[in-house]
Parts: C-alpha cells; structure tokens; sequence
C-alpha cells in the first residue's frame, strides 16, 4: 500500500487541531463493492476527478529535510538542521504503551515514564536539575495507547548533557529503580489519577474505553491504569518492564536544531552506539476492528450541565479513510461555522458547545462528538437535533467551497506552526511521529498533496460508511446536588554545558500611522507569515458594575464585522488562512492576527472591519451571554475554578477593579446586566488608536506593511475627548493568615490556594524577585513542589504565580492534594515560606542554578515569531527600551543572594496569605482549624 499522510497526526501537533487519509473508492456507503459497468465507471471516475479537482486547494511547499540511520544496536537516528535559534531539540520515542500491558498490569507505562525523571545509575539526582541549569525549554515526557517519548530543547552548548542524560536512562537506568523511588513515584500518579477524576467529567473516558471496547483489547483500559494495579505493581515487574522495552532498536531518536548532521551523528554513536539491545518483544500492530458499539450508558457526576458523548469504532492510523474522517471532524464540528456548532448551539440554542474528534492510533481509531446540553433542556431533544443532522450531513454531504476553505485554514496553520524545532508538535516531533507510525521520517509532509485532493464525494462516504446509529453513547448528568560496554561516553561525569549565549534579534522599527497609531515592528522572514497584536487599555479593570463586560466585548468582536454576518466572518478567515482573535486581562484587550504573507492586504481588510465596524448582532450577544453563564457553571464545578472565582474579592475587596474572578469570565449578574449598548460604549470609549499600539512580528518590510496599514486601517479615528483613566485603588493586606472553606461533597482531593497583594511590577529588582519566585515554588524543581509531589508524594503538583498587572499584583499559590493531607499540606507550605525568609535563605548553588537557566533559556526564547512578538509586545507594555530584553542575560548573571533575599522580604509575608481550600469539609474542616493558622469561614460558593 503506498504511504499515506494523516494530516491529523501533524496538524494536532501542532496547533491541537485535526487532519487526514484518501478512501477507498470502490466501496459505498454501507462498505459493499459496486459491480459497475466500464461506461459507468469512467462516468463515476470522470465525477469524481472533477469533484476532486473542485475541493482542490494547493498544498503548501513545505520540506523538513532529514538525514536518518539506524545504528548497529538498532537505534533509529533522525538529524534534521535548522540553524535560524541556537538551540538543538532532542526528541526520543519508546515503541511502548498501554496497549504493551496486560490485564492486572495497567498503567505501567505511564507509571514507568514517571520513574525515568528520577535520575539513572551515572547522576542518581532529580533528572529535571541538569537541564534546569541549562535553559531547557519545552521539557516533558508523555505516554499514550502506543507510545512513550521524552523531549527537551536545550541551547546548542547543552547537547552532550542532553544527550548524556537520555542515554544514561536508555542505558544505565535498571540499577537506579529502587523500591523507595517505585513507591513515590507510585503516590504521584494515584495523585494525578485523583486529579484527573476528581475533574468534571473525569471518568468519562475511563468509561468509554471500558464500554466501547472489548474485554482484554490493548485499548480496553486508560493509559494511567487502575489504582488496584498501580498497587499491585512490585519492583520486578518495573524491572522487567525497563528491559523488555527501554533499549536501542525499540527506540527512535531525533536530534532537531543548531547542528550538523556529521556532528548530530558523532554525538548520537558516542553516548548511545555502546548500549546493546536484546530481543524486543513483539509489536502490536494489527487487531481487527471491534464490532460497532451499540450502546448507551447514563453516570451522574458533580456537574453544571449534561455532556453527551457518541463514540464510533473506526479505522486506525494509516488507513486510506484518515484524511476523509479527520476532515469530516471539522466540518461537523470545532469551527464556529461547523455544522453541529450552528445547529445546535447557534440557531436551536440547545448546547453550549460541540466538538468533534478523530482519535487515530494504531489498531483501531476512534470517532468521537461531545456535546454539552444547555441546562434546562431535554437531553433526548438534543440527542434527537444530534441525530438529524448526522443523517443529512451522511446523506447531503458538504459543498467542495466549504471542504476547501477547511483545507485553507489548516495548511495556513501548519505553515505559521513550524517555526518550533521541539516540544509538542516541533520538528522533531513531527519526524519522530511519522517514522513511529509510518515508517518513514518524511511521510507526514510528503502526504500533504494527498490531503489537498480529498474530494467532498470522499467525505460523505467516510460519513455513510461511518456515522450510523449503531454507536457508543454516553450521558453524564448533573447529581442531584451537584548493562554498559567500556567503549562509548564517559559515565564518571555530566558533560559539561557550554554557556555561550549568542542571541541575533531582529532590529525593532517604529512608525506612526497617518491616524496616530504606534506600530512597532521586527522583521523575520524564514516563513511567509505575518503575527500582529493590538493592545488597548481596557481590560477587567474597565468593567464597572458589569464584571465581564470587557471579556465578552473581546468574544463578540469574532462575531461578525463590517460586511460580514459571524458565519461569513469565520468562513472569510478560513479563505484567507487568516486568523483574527481577541481576549482581555485585567489592564489590557488585545486582539491578535495572523496571516500568510501572500494574503496579507486582504487579511489586514479583515482586520480593519473588526477594529472598526464590530457588529455586536443582539442575537448573537443573547447567545453568547447565555453560554458564558453555562461556562462560568462549568467553572464552579471544578475545584479550581471555583477558588480562582473566590480569592480575587478576598484579596481586593467587592467592587475593586483587580477583584474580577481569575477566570476572566465575569459574574453571571454582570453577563446579564451587558447589553448591546455596553458593548459599543466598551468599542467607543476603548478600542481607539490614541489608546492602542500595534505590534508586528514577521515576513513583511516596514515600508510595505505602513502603506497596507494606512491603506487599510487608516479610516480609524479617535474620538474626541481623552481616554478615561481607570483608578485602581492601592489596598492593605490582612494583619494575619485567613481561611476561607468551599464545600465540594466528596471530592477526591482538596484544593489549596493561597493569595498576597504584592507591589506593581517595576523594573528594578524585578530579576531578582523571579529568582526567589522560581526557587520557592515557580517551577518543577522548586521546594514546594520537591516536598509535596516528590518527597510527600501528597500532590501531582503546586506552584506559585504571580499575575503582571499595571498595579499591585496577586501572588498565588496552588497546590491540590489528597484530601487527608490538606491540613498537612498547608502546615508544610507555611513551613517552606517561613523557612526560605528565616534560617533557609536561597542558597548559592539554587541561585547558580536559576541563573544559568535564566540565561541559557534565552537561546530558545525568541525561537518562533509569535515568542517574539509576546516578548515585544510586552516592552511596549512596559514603556522599555528594545535592548532591555537584549540585556536581560546581563542582569541575572549579576543577581547575588542579597538581591534575591531583599526582594523577598519586601514581598513575601506568609504571615499575611489569605487562604481558599475547595474541599469535602466532613473529611478537611476539623483539621484545617486545628492548624489555628488564623480565623476560619466557611463560604456559601458563589450564587
């Protein structure tokens, strides 16, 4: 069979988006041969071309040239070179998932994954503190049905570490797996598993698994397994699991970035060629595709509104249907002007949302639609509206016009998306993805053309053949109440890191347009895209009396412009391959664009109708209203959504511009006091040039986009009269701790956050606050986040973060844990604030530590043009010079500790935090007041 593209596989990788497959011609809907005559055939043949020829959309010259070679111990070794940043990304793939386990054996490929970032028999430390002093970026490791991998982008001078480091857990790892480390890293997946369920809607795809497979297939079970497994999981079946699968020729290897291929491949022999491989056990491949389901399941959950799912069993990765099935995903659903999305949520007024997925793997795929009823409305009429138009959908099909503006945006996407050399959906690990699932590095690229000619005739026999009524469904209401070699790498040490740091920022340029308009611009032309961000003072601090009002003016601006209703709109940016969004923060709305070189002056067209003439349609404010007020139901019914609602008033007070919900969505009441009127005051009052800057990253001269600007944007004026300054009021913190309790009736884990009012950000001294925000709880290897998930194994993970705002800022901690260790928990992040401000001050090697990676993280900081322009956009913000982010290396490699220890004692008070937990108080109340850490209250939730 010749090699197909799915253009799923490369697109979700990308931009979390779907793609692709072309079917098999000689069936019909019901998948039985038609015996046509020679005339009729060529007629059929004769259609089907010119139906093809219309879908048609010209694929994008794409090319990620590669060099690949297996090495003698079977290592598959890919290079590609890509010498714009200078950062390498190494990308490794284990040919090993749950589908590898056995029944009473589950989870022990993603319990495994989680035990390879414990350290290896040559550095037995924490495997995340190399890179962290290295400027790793985009650093993780995964597990899914069919496969494990571990990533990370590093500067260039940090390849033999990198490489060093995953060699050493391929190689030299069976001796670092002891009992103690099995145990922990035991408690923080059954910590994750009580996150993930805890979660609405957490145990749907459980569920769906269990139901819509059969007994003892590979996919029958989740990749995080059952905690009777996880419990049951010895030392020597995690040993055994280790050799079976972790060796060379079960293994592909990408190195993608800053270096040659001669020199990639020297690397790759040196610290991998010495590793032996013995036999792999077989490979999964092939199962024939289980029976439809024909089903139906109804679970209650602590949920706001009814979510629906209907599950199909089809074919898997690699089939000649995967292009067709993944396109019909879009057209059904994911996409304002989808079909679903229109019926359902835009003209019945019957969901709040509709999505629709291609789930391909490699023994069977899976086609799956959700759809979240609105509340108050029959589930059976929404069942019966869902059914309808799947019917018509299979028996009308779609028009080649809209298949092809489908196609438009994809590619568009895919070409603004492949500046990234690593992490999800890089380079890497697009070529890792196409050689793991097609044997062949450049296969996903080289289908694009297959995807391109994917007709509407093709998609509608994917429908017939595949949408029928026998299908998974499953309903989740509301409750009630809601060995090594002596040649190779020397093992004695870790390679040391070279620190040399060689950043090439493009030249800021600024102009003003004719109507008074700051534009900043960086040119970079390695792809023919363009990205823009227009920032205006707004934000939930203009809102008023009508918490949300800014947010929702930044959603209804996709709603429709100018000449253009809000399906037309959305159908004109698919055509253009543009994309135009807004949202808002607590200072500021932007609105953010991007488009491909080639279509930028009708693009910036677009743009200019939305900046200008918004239409803000009273049905579709009613709509969207009303689904802001389920979202924001949604919100409360997830733990942290509901804490993040809460703490903003506590800390600011009621009525204080900065005591907006975190969230961003607003209160009901102020979603239901906006009304149209509101909206074209917010636009009038805020959305105006002499309070905007525009700030543009990409393929494009300065010249040429300010005669496109003037051209295009020049017809917006400001208003008379001065923008409206916005007054936010300074406010006091608490004299001591408070403590303020959510109900959650059995909840699986309580939710923890903590929050201080922390001056406004200021230039001097902001270096050294990140320091000390970064070692105490800002990242993976932060002493907050090492005791509870690492050493006490109580939490999947806490953190602190601290929001950048024109004023003072929130500083917030959060850190969900098992339900009975939430008074422990709190009592030892007390401890480690109290303890870092007293007698455990930031040491010397945890503050050489932040600096290094500080400075070394700039080698990959500027890697795409949409990191660019965030970093620029945000010297404008801040009123900064262009080289203040040039320099930036220069001040944190001068930071000493008593920097880092003022900044810290000016801010951090934990004698002053204000505390929300969200929590089952049968199970957390007593013990959380006998911390006696300050006044406790119970809170009703919000109404």
């Amino acid at each position: 069979m010749p090699m197909r593209y799915a253009f799923s596989v490369l697109l979700a990788s990308i931009l979390a988006l779907g793609g692709c497959g072309a079917p098999d011609d000689s069936r019909d809907g019901n998948g039985e041969h038609r015996a046509l005559s020679v005339d009729k055939e060529a007629a059929a043949s004769s259609r089907a071309a010119a139906e093809r020829k219309e879908a048609y959309v010209e694929a994008p010259d794409i090319e990620i040239p590669f060099h690949r070679e297996v090495l003698d111990n079977g290592l598959t070794v890919i290079v590609h070179e890509d010498h714009k940043a200078p950062v390498v990304a190494v990308n490794i793939w284990y040919k090993v998932g749950s589908k590898d386990e056995e029944p009473g054996k589950t989870g022990f490929a993603h319990l495994f994954e989680h035990l390879m970032f414990n350290g290896s028999e040559n550095y037995p430390g924490e495997y995340f503190e190399p890179f962290q002093r290295s400027g790793a970026t985009d650093m993780n490791g995964t597990t899914n049905n069919d496969r494990t991998n571990y990533f990370e982008t590093v500067p260039r001078g940090a390849v033999d570490m990198a490489l060093w480091m995953e060699s050493d857990r391929m190689g030299h790892f069976q001796g670092a797996i002891s009992q103690e480390k099995l145990d922990e890293q035991r408690g923080v997946v059954k910590n994750e598993k009580r996150q993930s369920e805890n979660a609405p809607y957490g145990e749907a795809f459980e569920t769906i698994a269990r139901s819509t497979f059969p007994p003892h297939h590979p996919y029958s079970w989740t990749t995080i397994g059952s905690m009777e497994d996880l419990d049951n999981a010895s030392l020597e079946d995690v040993k055994q699991w280790f050799a079976d699968y972790y060796q060379p020729a079960n293994a592909i290897l990408v190195i993608a970035g800053d270096i040659k291929v001669d020199e990639a491949m020297a690397k790759a022999r040196k610290y991998f060629a010495d590793i032996p491989s013995t036999t792999v056990p077989r490979r999964l491949e092939n199962w024939e595709l289980p029976v439809q389901p024909d089903k139906r399941e109804v679970l209650t959950d602590q949920v706001p509104q009814t979510r629906i799912y209907k599950v199909w069993n089809v074919p898997a990765v690699g089939s000649e249907e995967e292009n067709a099935l993944e396109l019909m995903t879009s057209l059904l659903a994911n996409r304002n002007n989808s079909l679903l999305y229109r019926r359902l949520v835009r003209e019945e007024q019957v969901a709040t949302g509709v999505s629709a997925y291609y789930y391909g793997r490699q023994l069977a795929g899976q086609l799956m639609i959700m759809v979240d009823v609105k509340p108050g409305v029959p589930v059976a009429r929404v069942e019966k509206l869902l059914d309808e138009e799947l019917r018509e959908f299979a028996n009308a099909g779609v028009s080649a016009a809209e298949l092809r503006r489908i196609k438009q945006s994809e590619f568009a996407g895919l070409v603004k998306g492949l500046e990234k050399i690593g992490g999800f959906g890089g380079k890497s690990d697009i070529l890792a993805r196409s050689e793991f699932y097609y044997g062949d590095p450049g296969a996903l690229v080289a289908g694009l053309e297959d995807y391109a000619r994917v007709s509407a005739l093709d998609v509608q026999k994917v429908a017939q053949r595949w949408l029928t009524p026998e299908s998974y469904t499953l309903v989740i209401k509301p409750r009630a109440e809601y060995q090594a070699a002596d040649e190779g790498a020397d093992r004695s040490s870790l390679p040391p890191v070279d620190k040399t740091v060689e950043l090439e920022l493009p030249e800021q340029r600024e102009f003003t347009l004719d109507n008074g308009l700051r534009v900043v611009l960086a040119e970079r032309h390695d792809t023919p895209a363009v990205f823009m961000n227009l920032q205006f003072r707004s934000g939930a601090a203009a809102d008023g009396d009508k918490p949300g009002l800014a947010s929702l003016a930044a959603r209804m601006l996709s709603e429709g412009a100018g000449k253009y209703d809000s399906l037309a709109f959305s159908s004109r940016q698919e055509e253009l391959g543009a994309s135009i969004s807004a949202d808002s923060g607590l200072d500021y709305n932007n609105i953010t664009f991007s488009a491909l070189t080639s279509q930028l002056e009708p693009s910036l067209e677009l743009l200019a109708e939305v900046v200008q003439e918004p239409l803000f349609p009273e049905e579709d404010l009613a709509r969207v209203k009303s689904n802001r007020i389920d979202a924001i139901a949604q919100e409360k019914a997830q733990p942290q959504g509901l804490a993040l609602r809460e703490l903003p008033p506590l800390l600011f007070g009621q009525g204080h511009p900065y005591g907006a919900p975190l969230t961003g969505s607003g209160t009901v009441e102020g979603i239901r006091a906006v009304t149209r009127d509101d909206l074209v005051k917010f636009h009038n009052t805020w959305l105006r040039p002499d309070n905007a800057v525009l700030t543009v990253v990409g393929d494009v001269t300065a010249e040429k986009l300010k005669a496109m600007l003037n051209d295009t944007l020049g017809g917006w004026k400001a208003p008379e009269g001065e923008v409206p300054q916005i007054d936010v009021a300074e406010v006091e913190r608490p004299s001591q701790p408070r403590v303020y309790l959510l109900d959650r009736p059995g909840a699986k884990q309580s939710y923890i956050l903590a929050g201080l009012v922390i001056p406004p950000w200021q230039p001097e001294g902001a270096e050294a606050f990140d320091a000390m925000a970064s070692v105490i709880a800002g990242k993976f290897t932060s002493r907050v986040n090492m005791n509870l998930r690492e050493d006490k194994h109580w939490s999947y993970g806490a953190q602190a973060v601290s929001l950048d705002t024109e004023a003072q800022r929130p500083y917030v901690l959060f850190a969900p844990v098992q339900t009975d260790k939430t008074a422990a928990a709190i009592k030892e992040l007390l401890r480690e604030y109290k303890e870092f401000l007293g007698d455990q001050p930031i040491t010397e090697q945890e503050l050489a530590d932040y600096r290094d990676d500080e400075v070394l993280k700039q080698s990959a900081r500027f890697q795409t043009k949409a990191q660019l322009l965030s970093s620029i956009a945000w010297q404008v913000e801040k009123g900064l010079p262009p080289e203040y982010i040039a320099n930036y290396p220069q001040r944190v490699g001068a930071l000493t500790r008593d920097d880092v220890m003022t900044a810290a004692r000016e801010v951090l008070e934990p004698g002053q935090f204000t505390w929300v937990v969200v929590g089952d108080l049968d199970e957390i109340r007593e013990e959380v007041e006998a911390l006696d850490i300050g006044p406790v209250t119970v809170l009703p939730g919000e109404s």
